[in-house]
């Protein structure tokens, strides 16, 4: 590990030194003006709710318990058969987006984020397969005006653990490795490590091409300024150095179907002073000096990125760098957690963090307990949305019950889901956890996945109360 890829400790530099060195908001600012500053770009944020919809009723069928006026449907479940016929639904549904189709359709596509020991692999399609020895990849449903799946199939197939991504302004997905395995590693006959452009309404037209200019790490989620093309990518990275926040700077910006293939420029985020934001704990905490440096090997033939030498500057780490959304002109990124005693500066239940790229400003926006104005019953949000009426949906990537949350604008937060499958022992109890959250394109349905067994939702109900 060299020096300059280490993240620092807190010691050398007191959080309220920061907070004046960089101009915060305040230490004492009142939680809901933060969040409000976080829906204030979203259209929906003048009709936001702010009480949420009531306990959770208790499922009959242990699937999914629900507010009351609310209703799910099962579209999919690990080991039924594709609509396609070529072979069974896919294990550990993971990130997911949703978009408009001609004549009232709705185009799902799905990650898979299988490792080499998959229970369940992305069937091998030719055309579709990028190594054949890889477990994971995209499914794409259908679903016409009235919800129904009218198909289900392949959409990308030989990746690897593909957790979450994004959608892009031109209406693809982008799938995400998180993995940095090579070939010759766990059977895999390529490397791994690298996004992947998936149509859901056509795949054949994407294919399965590496985007490797975008770089190979291990890639969480990604978000696309509609009015720049830049396209901000978190890394969720298991150890010390903690993963980094990176920005890719196509040559061909919002080009459509294919422009990021024809390459650009990866750059990693550095804070002046601040070489990991666990440290930062204050909320409206504000850096108006952001920089942005390349990386030196975006491939990492020899040395992960995150471990690369970025000068004597260093470079910003963060644990668990995990959801990323586009709302309004900022792109925003969660930190699931930080654990001192795992290496982190700092120790939090899950931050938000706002970057405005037209001033170059970074901004705490929200931290998740246990000595803040909001807590989450559970600890580590993960996949995040901005809901139809305003607020944030969450979920959650915990211990026991798992939930799906809202965040009204007060900063409450309420259960908007729980699991009710229980895929533990006696001995050790457990619940899948949820992930893919998104809305359809007139915000009248939730779809949400359940990571194991994999399954995925359909939530209707009073979205606009």
């Amino acid at each position: 590990m060299s020096e300059n890829g280490s993240p620092h400790s807190s010691a050398a530099t007191t959080r309220r030194q920061m907070l004046a060195r960089s101009g915060a908001v305040g230490a004492g600012i009142a939680f809901t003006g933060a969040l409000s500053e976080l829906f204030t770009d979203s259209a929906a944020a003048q009709s936001l709710g702010h009480y949420g919809y009531g306990d959770l009723v208790p499922d009959p069928d242990g699937l999914l318990d629900l507010p009351r006026g609310f209703r799910y449907k099962v579209l999919s479940k690990e080991g039924d058969r594709l609509r396609s016929g070529e072979g069974p639904v896919p294990s550990n549904h993971d990130g997911m987006a949703a978009f408009a189709g001609r004549q009232g359709r709705t185009h799902l596509v799905r990650n898979h984020e299988n490792r080499n020991t998959g229970r369940v692999p992305v069937p091998v399609i030719d055309g579709l397969t990028y190594d054949p020895e890889g477990k994971g990849g995209c499914t794409a449903l259908t679903l016409d005006r009235s919800g129904r799946v009218v198909d289900e199939r392949v959409a990308i197939a030989g990746t690897a653990v593909n957790c979450a991504g994004g959608p892009t302004p031109w209406h693809t997905w982008l799938t995400c490795e998180e993995t940095e395995d090579k070939a010759g590693t766990n059977g895999y006959t390529k490397d791994h490590g690298f996004i992947f452009e998936v149509d859901g309404a056509d795949p054949r037209r994407t294919g399965a091409v590496p985007l490797t200019a975008m770089g190979r790490f291990q890639h969480e989620a990604i978000a696309v300024d509609p009015r720049r093309g830049v396209v901000y990518e978190t890394e969720d990275a298991f150890e010390r150095p903690f993963g980094l926040f990176y920005r890719f700077l196509p040559k061909k910006p919002l080009g459509g179907t294919g422009s990021l293939r024809a390459g650009g420029k990866l750059q990693a985020m550095r804070v002046p002073g601040v070489p990991d934001l666990s440290s930062i704990q204050e909320i409206g905490a504000r850096f108006d000096d952001v920089e942005w440096v390349d990386v030196p090997d975006p491939l990492a033939v020899e040395t992960p990125i995150r471990f690369q030498d970025f000068g004597p500057k260093g470079i910003t780490h963060a644990q668990k760098l995990e959801g990323c959304y586009w709302g309004g002109r900022s792109v925003y990124f969660v930190s699931s957690f930080a654990h001192a005693s795992q290496g982190s500066a700092a120790d939090h239940y899950g931050q938000i963090w706002r970057y405005d790229p037209d001033r170059r400003r970074l901004t705490l926006v929200i931290v998740f307990g246990p000595d803040t104005d909001i807590q989450l019953p559970g600890e580590s949000p993960d996949n995040i949305c901005l809901a139809p009426s305003g607020g944030l949906m969450v979920c959650e990537d915990g211990g026991g019950a798992q939930h799906v949350y809202g965040v009204t604008r007060r900063g409450e937060v309420y259960p908007m889901a729980r699991n009710r499958q229980n895929t533990g022992t006696a001995e050790e109890p457990g619940w899948g956890e949820f992930a893919g959250v998104t809305f359809s394109p007139d915000g009248r349905t939730m779809y949400v996945n359940v990571y194991d067994p994999g399954t995925t939702f359909a939530v209707t109900g009073p979205w606009r109360r």
